[in-house]
């Protein structure tokens, strides 16, 4: 989906640029991370030693997009003697924070973590903080169409993503069957469904609400299956049309009303976190856990429970019953990746990196076979008959879309719309606001 191109004023509008975009990423948590360990190689004679600096948003390095990350890492090292890499690895707050701090003294790691959205990266590119790459690199590479197109400016290609992120529902097949609810298709059964398993003391649906943007794709989920329409949603965010006085969005703020007031999300889902949230469903205390297709790797995991992994499932949104939007109508984009400093020492070498990570046979063929990742490249040569129920029910999603909405719409705009529109989606969430607050609220704030 091509994104809106707008300039911004000074460089120091990054700082209100970077405090955002969490899509995609590992879920929070308040423990220090353990730097990531560098294995002893032996220097390879009559070559300059070189050290690349990698800025990571990923810093569980024993599991899913961490485990697959420093895998490639370690390999690209045991085959080139002469490069050290040192891993910087936070969560994503602490991420974006240093972030800032690295280009305010224009002072960025060789290679680092970008979300490709114009909330983080576009003033990044910009403002020449990203490296030049050159598109025949990867002719061959076996990216979706369009895929890059976030990670590019002006015509030219700054950064690479890394997966194929969508929302999806995952459930827990053994607490609908064990209390006979029926697995939602439309909107009408989620909130019976909700409604169901709260007469049974049972929390029907985990969603990290503390975090705010997952609350934004839902709301854009409701939109587009309300609307039939992916453009809906943006129009309304770069002021064509008006949030207030579009009937499909009104809808679809009703709708997200209703759900909160049949008590589908858990309890006090606004204060919990990503680890909160997830923990609640692979505890199978919750029925359901909205998030996106980055956690494909849930039903491999060996730390999760044989029981979970065996009943771990997933769904498309539902349809609305008298909406014009299509099951078909997903919420889907190409969310984090990697980009190059232009300032690096090593640029050369720190590209030659990238290129090495994102090679057909590393970072997609790696990741898909040891289920970790839903690569954002074709992935289809790689498919070995043994993935995990959630990549084959994922794939399955992704290969009948009759649509794909793009950039999440919280993140479209440069500037502080991301966070001025997630805490307004919590504020509705939370029932501080009505549908009209809201509505208004939202048209106040979109970029004049």
């Amino acid at each position: 989906m091509k994104l809106l191109k707008k300039s911004l004023a000074a460089v120091l509008a990054i700082a209100l640029l970077l405090g955002m975009s969490a899509c995609g990423a590992e879920k929070a948590s308040t423990s220090p991370t353990p730097e990531a360990k560098t294995p002893e190689t032996t220097p390879e004679p009559g070559k300059e030693q070189i050290t690349i600096n990698f800025f990571s948003n990923l810093p569980d390095r024993t599991a899913g997009q961490g485990l697959l990350e420093q895998t490639i890492i370690d390999n690209y090292m045991n085959e080139n003697p002469h490069v050290t890499i040192k891993v910087e690895a936070l969560q994503d707050e602490p991420y974006k924070q240093k972030f800032q701090s690295y280009v305010a003294s224009n002072n960025l790691p060789d290679i680092f973590n970008v979300w490709g959205q114009p909330a983080f990266f576009q003033a990044v590119m910009e403002k020449g903080y990203a490296a030049e790459l050159n598109p025949d690199d990867y002719k061959d590479y076996g990216f979706f169409e369009g895929s890059t197109t976030d990670f590019s400016y002006n015509g030219k290609l700054y950064g690479l993503p890394r997966n194929q992120d969508m929302t999806t529902v995952f459930i827990n097949k053994a607490i609908f069957e064990e209390n006979n609810v029926k697995i939602p298709t439309t909107y009408n059964e989620l909130v019976e469904a909700a409604k169901a398993f709260r007469a049974k003391g049972i929390q029907p649906l985990s969603i990290n609400g503390r975090d705010k943007w997952i609350l934004n794709l839902f709301f854009q989920d409701l939109v587009i299956k309300v609307s039939g329409n992916q453009r809906t949603i943006y129009d309304a965010s770069t002021g064509k049309t008006s949030f207030a006085s579009d009937p499909d969005i009104r809808k679809a703020a009703e709708l997200f009303k209703g759900l909160v007031d049949a008590g589908l999300f858990q309890d006090s889902f606004t204060s919990a976190d990503y680890g909160a949230a997830q923990n609640l469903f692979l505890q199978e205390q919750a029925a359901m856990f909205y998030m996106g297709a980055w956690e494909v790797g849930m039903a491999s995991n060996p730390d999760n429970s044989e029981h979970f992994r065996q009943n771990v499932a997933l769904i498309p949104f539902p349809v609305v019953e008298d909406g014009k939007g299509k099951v078909t109508d997903v919420c889907a984009w190409n969310g984090g990746g990697y980009a190059v400093s232009a300032s690096s020492p090593v640029k050369d070498e720190a590209i030659k990196l990238l290129n090495y990570m994102m090679h057909p046979d590393n970072w997609p063929k790696i990741g898909w076979q040891k289920g970790l990742v839903v690569p954002g490249q074709n992935y289809k040569n790689y498919m070995t008959g043994n993935e995990n129920v959630l990549q084959v029910q994922l794939t399955d999603i992704l290969n009948s879309a009759t649509s794909m909405s793009g950039t999440p719409w919280n993140d479209f705009n440069p500037g502080d719309w991301k966070s001025n529109v997630e805490n307004l989606i919590q504020e509705f969430a939370a029932g501080i606001t009505t549908v009209d607050e809201f509505l208004t609220a939202l048209d106040n704030v979109v970029p004049k």
